[in-house]
């Protein structure tokens, strides 16, 4: 589980906020809407100078009433229906288009950000957890979308109210509008400082949303661990832990954001009411009319709440802020592991012969720790190997680095005699088809999850590769046999009926190289014949290798590799190596017969 203290070292690890111009990262996903945008601004552009229209024509209702002119006043009022007209349509156009293109561009980021990590090498979620990075997909996306779909339109239509107000209060009455002038440094000077906080609060906010998501998704997924193991309350403690951290860090938040508020509108309208005491004594003196007066009383009530709405906003603008930076971290993350540039093109006939040329190779994580040193192997094409050894020595590091998952330290590897670095990852993988110790069963079907193997392969392959794997007849018990849905994680199937999917999944895939790892570890006696006999088959003209405890498995291999601390120390068939009574005949004595 994931401690707080983990989470904090996490977070001050983090680069800090940038400002508010990260959101200039969005343009890319922006620019394919432009004409949206064009539209958009048009309307926005259109009901921002009709709301500044109303003013005048108040003012023109008000003097008018003293002069007892009933058809200019009748006429007036007519103009008012009409710029109400305008207004509707304009402000629902704007809102249509710019909410379509909110929910738009975040559907795009989404697509790009999954694209994005689903290729990263395994190096990429060592360092970060699932959770988080669905939590970047939803969590900071959704900030996204609230900002794109309505805080920028606002604040735009604000902006262009407190332009167009201004200018227009300038010109009612340059005396009062030059009161309100000097109330504007005392507004600004908070919203540079707090607005800085809020900075900063916003995407540390965010991050203990991640750190949140990421426990609980590690708790969830393990959840019969935990049970099992009485973890519950302490597991629900770390959570509420990591969890009421991350209110604390948004309590800051909103408390700065509040204090904010209150200081920039107690301001504003504290000046509005002075300047219009003022204003109150010129009409009585005579020196602006009552309807000059009330026009400079609304266009003051309207760039008030222009300055008021713009803090508000201006906050939001910095946590979605936040919240790109976050997203574009993933996009713009450097992986280790790439496709080159001018890839090599895979054969289309593969043999199946691997080579390893002095390979080395540790884990980013334990970089002082070589799990394969020095290590030179070839496989012929069509020649069955099994790989033994105590955990540790390097078998499943074997396999990871012939399917490029990472790539080694020094050394090169080979897949008929072309080095698998210099050609792309989505092609040479598919000659390779793999039968993990714990098989991964999709949320789906089984015959989608058999299908898995091979995205082509129709109905009837797939029933003959049931029938390979000893799966067929279980999964003609389920309750809709080959449509039944077996939940997150094949949760209605046992760990044996997980394996036999994975394996018939393998047998569809048809490649010239199998890669079985511990392939049938959770398989009764009965069914691992029924399987050993479909892997004999299967086998035949193919490179196959074994990661297996297993005698009847091992036997049966061409040549057995002897794997420790990262060498191979023997390697022959299983005669040879019992009878030079090294590890391999240890091995043997302890876990491969009784």
């Amino acid at each position: 589980m994931v401690s707080t203290n983990a989470a904090e070292a996490d977070l001050r690890d983090r680069s800090k906020s940038k400002k508010i111009s990260a959101l200039k990262e969005l343009w890319p996903f922006l620019k394919p809407y432009k004409l949206i945008i064009l539209i958009a601004f048009l309307a926005l552009t259109l009901t921002a100078a009709v709301s500044l229209i109303l003013p005048l024509a108040v003012r023109r209702v008000v003097d008018t009433f003293s002069s007892g002119n009933t058809l200019i006043l009748d006429q007036y009022f007519l103009a008012a229906i009409g710029i109400a007209g305008l207004l509707s349509v304009g402000t629902a156009l704007r809102y249509a288009l710019v909410t379509m293109l909110g929910e738009r561009v975040v559907t795009d980021i989404r697509k790009a950000v999954f694209g994005r990590v689903i290729h990263l090498s395994p190096q990429f979620f060592e360092k970060i957890m699932t959770g988080e990075v669905l939590s970047r997909i939803t969590t900071d996306t959704t900030v996204i979308l609230s900002v794109i779909g309505s805080s920028v339109s606002v604040a735009l239509r604000n902006v262009f109210i407190l332009i167009g107000g201004m200018i227009l209060m300038l010109l009612t009455s340059l005396k009062l509008t030059s009161l309100v002038f000097l109330i504007f440094p005392a507004i600004i000077i908070p919203i540079l400082v707090l607005g800085r906080r809020l900075r900063t609060l916003s995407r540390e906010n965010q991050d203990w949303i991640a750190a949140s998501s990421g426990n609980a998704s590690e708790a969830l997924m393990a959840v019969q661990t935990v049970q099992a193991f009485s973890h519950e309350n302490l597991t629900k403690r770390s959570f509420d832990l990591v969890s009421e951290t991350s209110f604390s860090s948004a309590k800051k938040r909103i408390i700065t954001r509040s204090f904010l508020t209150v200081i920039i509108i107690f301001l504003v309208f504290s000046g509005v009411v002075g300047v219009l005491w003022i204003g109150a004594r010129d009409v009585r003196n005579e020196l602006m009319s009552v309807g000059m007066l009330v026009q400079f009383v609304i266009y003051s009530i309207m760039v008030a709440g222009a300055v008021a709405a713009l803090s508000e906003i201006w906050s939001e603008l910095q946590r979605a802020a936040g919240a790109t930076e976050r997203l574009i971290e993933l996009l713009n993350i450097e992986d280790t592991v790439n496709d080159p540039e001018q890839a090599v093109s895979a054969p289309t006939n593969w043999l199946g012969e691997i080579t390893f040329n002095d390979v080395t190779f540790a884990y980013p994580s334990r970089a002082d720790d070589a799990t394969l040193s020095n290590f030179n192997l070839t496989i012929k094409p069509g020649e069955t190997i099994a790989l033994v050894g105590i955990s540790g020595a390097g078998k499943s590091t074997f396999i990871q680095l012939l399917q490029r998952f990472y790539d080694p330290d020094q050394g090169e590897i080979l897949l008929d005699g072309i080095d698998i670095k210099t050609m792309k990852r989505l092609e040479f993988r598919k000659s390779i088809a793999l039968v993990p110790q714990d098989p991964v069963i999709f949320a789906t079907t089984v015959m989608e999850n058999i299908r898995f193997g091979n995205s082509e392969a129709n109905d009837e392959e797939i029933f003959q590769a049931a029938r390979s794997a000893a799966a067929h007849d279980f999964i003609n018990e389920l309750p809709q046999g080959y449509d039944t849905c077996v939940g997150e994680r094949g949760i209605m199937l046992s760990g044996g009926q997980k394996q036999r999917i994975a394996i018939a999944r393998a047998i569809l895939r048809n490649a010239p190289v199998l890669l079985l790892d511990e392939a049938t570890s959770a398989l009764d006696a009965e069914n691992e014949r029924s399987v050993q006999k479909a892997f004999d088959h299967l086998s035949k003209g193919r490179t196959t290798i074994v990661v297996a405890h297993r005698l009847a498995t091992v036997k049966k291999a061409d040549r057995i590799i002897v794997l420790d601390a990262g060498k191979i120390i023997a390697q022959g068939n299983h005669e040879k190596l019992i009878s030079e009574k090294g590890l391999y005949a240890r091995l043997a004595s302890l876990q491969f017969t009784s």
